[in-house]
């Protein structure tokens, strides 16, 4: 019977192979545009299938994704964050994948992609924040953030203000949660077999409270200013113009292009020697479910770009940590950032919620942080009443 069902599937894939056009389209953020453009010319070149490759910001590509696969539209494939898949895989979106070699990922970053039993992405990396810091200016990184301050302060001042301190993109909760979950707050609570109950919100207990309140004293101290985003870090860190930054292993060739001496170390610990929790994601490949070629785009994923070859290749120019294990196995002894990173994250990352409710959050607390941040408002009713806006999207 199964090899019965073997023929029929491949007399299937011949079939459609000459019904239609051989033509897969991705949409990909700014990163991976470079290795997915050469990548698409191999695999053509190897079976003459054309892969689009189509920068979307990566901001945009859930929500752009979730308007056109619905109407037959969008994509065949998108490259993204595990945390979408919930919410994707509800709405009927995301095709299951069968991944040849599953033995050799990592189990964390599948899971990240795993809801209800069923794989529904192809990681290729992990990743989330550190330290980012110009040895221009700094020689031996802060371990507590009461020596980054004074360590910031000292730099404003010896350079008259043209180099900033310590600079990120404080008002997006991805960027902050490293404080929130530092004192004790979480997003979702879990019940005793480890379950995610999306009743269960932590967002506004006394550890994410007092979180926030550490927050407002980065803004207090004046390290931090009302239009600081991720462009404006981003650009102050290449200009050589910002001696300390939050980023991730995704920023590395850039600053490289750019030419600053710079290195990596753990955030730091936070007052009352509290270990910083940043969150953590996985990176990865999703089949759209309404593709008239998902066949096309579940070979291209499965037997081209799930390789150790390709994956090793796709890590030269996005060099996150590696989700296949024998690829993490190269880079771990070429690639003292990247080893750093996976050290960081191994010790203290928060895997990002894949539910869907996790779209409710990231809006609400986004809010929250302006509020508190930039408008004055209390840490408590600000976190309060994001809390009660998530339960009511959720509800």
């Amino acid at each position: 019977m199964k090899k019965v069902l073997t023929v029929v599937l491949a007399v299937l894939f011949v079939f459609m192979a000459f019904g239609q056009a051989k033509k897969i389209t991705v949409w990909t953020s700014e990163a991976q545009v470079p290795i997915l453009k050469k990548l698409a010319d191999q695999y053509k070149a190897k079976y003459g299938v054309q892969v689009d490759i189509i920068q979307v910001n990566f901001g945009d590509i859930k929500s752009k994704f979730l308007t056109a696969a619905p109407a037959g539209e969008g994509p065949d494939i998108i490259v993204g964050a595990h945390d979408w898949t919930g919410e994707l895989v509800v709405n009927g979106l995301l095709e299951p994948i069968n991944l040849p070699e599953k033995d050799k990922y990592f189990p964390t970053p599948l899971q990240g992609f795993t809801y209800n039993g069923k794989l529904y992405g192809i990681p290729y990396a992990f990743d989330g924040e550190a330290l980012m810091y110009n040895k221009d200016y700094v020689t031996t990184p802060p371990k507590t953030f009461d020596e980054l301050i004074a360590m910031a302060k000292k730099i404003e001042k010896d350079y008259g203000g043209e180099v900033r301190g310590f600079v990120y993109d404080f008002k997006n909760f991805y960027n902050s949660a490293f404080a929130i979950f530092a004192y004790g707050g979480y997003v979702f609570g879990t019940d005793k077999s480890g379950k995610i109950n999306v009743k269960d919100v932590g967002l506004a207990n006394a550890g994410a409270i007092e979180g926030m309140k550490f927050l407002k004293k980065l803004v207090d101290e004046k390290l931090l200013t009302s239009g600081d985003n991720y462009n404006t870090m981003d650009g102050l860190f290449k200009d050589g113009l910002a001696a300390m930054i939050l980023n991730g292993p995704w920023a590395i060739p850039g600053y490289k292009q750019a030419g600053i001496n710079f290195d990596v170390a753990p955030i730091p610990t936070l007052p009352g020697g509290k270990d910083p929790k940043p969150f953590f994601g996985a990176q990865g490949f999703m089949v759209n479910a309404k593709s008239k070629n998902k066949l096309f785009a579940l070979d291209f994923l499965t037997k081209f770009v799930a390789t150790k070859d390709v994956m090793y290749q796709i890590w030269q120019s996005d060099p996150r940590c590696p989700s296949r294990k024998d690829v993490n196995d190269i880079v771990m002894t070429k690639d003292p950032l990247t080893k750093k990173f996976a050290d960081f994250l191994g010790t203290y990352g928060i895997p990002m919620p894949n539910v869907p409710e996790m779209a409710a959050v990231w809006g609400a607390m986004g809010d929250a942080l302006a509020k508190v941040l930039d408008q004055g408002v209390a840490p408590e009713k600000a976190l309060a009443d994001a809390v009660t806006q998530i339960k009511a999207q959720i509800k």
